[in-house]
């Protein structure tokens, strides 16, 4: 029943065309629309919102949620967290489906990146190597560098999985205290990535993204000796 009730109402906002930010009916009005209890209406709104369909604002009412994937980065991190203990499967997992993606992503990419992603990534990654000479952590940069390395696909699913992807891992990460073992090293394979993507050489990028990848590879191993 439950079930149910979620999918008459997910089915409501899609034949009305609801839109992100949009209002829902009264709970009164769903009660009648529905033929249900408040409280069943009450319980299903709530499992919408943890999946980011619906918002509840107390006082104000209900609205269509930003429909984002934090409910999948919740799940697969603390997923990754509890098969730790056992094994680092789920984690290696992850980082299998994020660097397939990856390596799909910037051979489309490089042969027609623009020159403005190209300055914004020259001023990441020299944001990213002052942090590193400071001894500092440069994670919110590393964020950004990824989000714009692919911005010019206009894709905002690309985006949201890309940040699932990040999230989960650095949050692990921060967890169980693992830390770059390399930091300046992290920042030349960025800056490789850049010099493949300004050549527009897609071979040279391919091989510069797959680098990078066993810098976090590096990371994982560092979590077997936690």
């Amino acid at each position: 029943m439950s079930r149910a009730i979620r999918d008459e109402i997910t089915g409501l906002i899609l034949s009305r065309g609801l839109k992100s930010g949009d209002p829902l009916p009264t709970e009164t009005e769903l009660v009648e629309t529905l033929g249900v209890s408040r409280n069943s209406i009450r319980e299903a709104l709530k499992a919408l919102q943890a999946l980011d369909i619906v918002e509840i604002r107390h006082g104000y009412g209900t609205y269509v949620g930003r429909l984002s994937l934090d409910p999948l980065a919740d799940g697969l991190t603390f997923r990754a967290l509890h098969d730790i203990g056992r094994d680092l499967r789920s984690m290696e997992e992850i980082l299998e489906v994020r660097e397939a993606l990856e390596n799909a992503l910037i051979r489309r990419v490089a042969a027609s990146v623009p020159e403005e992603d190209l300055a914004a990534l020259d001023e990441v990654t020299k944001r990213m190597s002052e942090r590193a000479k400071s001894g500092e952590t440069f994670a919110e940069e590393d964020r950004e560098f990824h989000e714009v390395l692919y911005r010019s696909l206009n894709n905002a699913l690309v985006t949201q999985l890309l940040r699932a992807f990040w999230d989960v891992f650095h949050r692990v990460n921060h967890r169980l205290g693992v830390t770059d073992p390399n930091p300046m090293q992290t920042v030349r394979r960025h800056r490789a990535i850049v010099t493949a993507l300004r050549k527009h050489d897609v071979a040279r990028a391919e091989v510069a993204m797959d680098e990078h990848f066993r810098n976090l590879d590096a990371r994982v191993s560092q979590l077997r000796a936690t």
